[in-house]
């Protein structure tokens, strides 16, 4: 299985949990609390990953990587949105410098 087919695999089964009941599935459980705690858990993972890669820990940063990357995609399901929307994106600006990228971008208000 490649890298791509386990995201749309995760992304698949994210949309069957959406309906699913928050009794018996934990991503149910964040889509029936709202975008609010799905953002907190991106933001409680994130912090988590930070921490593991002070420690040095490389077991440790994969593992919370891989707790973000899932709570990224919960968030973006969320949004209607799937893995294979970010892969595009990244592909877009795939052999485009950074610099010249972001500085394409508009302006934040």
């Amino acid at each position: 299985m490649t890298s791509s087919d386990v995201l749309k695999s995760i992304a698949d089964t994210l949309e069957a949990r959406r309906e699913a009941s928050s009794q018996t599935s934990y991503v149910a459980s964040l889509f029936h609390k709202g975008e609010d705690a799905i953002l907190k858990k991106v933001a409680e993972e994130a912090a988590e990953t930070l921490m593991a890669s002070k420690d040095g820990n490389k077991l440790q940063i994969v593992r919370e990587t891989a707790d973000l990357w899932f709570h990224t995609m919960v968030l973006l399901a969320w949004h209607g949105l799937r893995p294979e929307d970010v892969l595009m994106e990244l592909h877009r600006r795939e052999g485009i410098s950074g610099l010249d990228e972001k500085a394409s971008r508009p302006p934040k208000p």
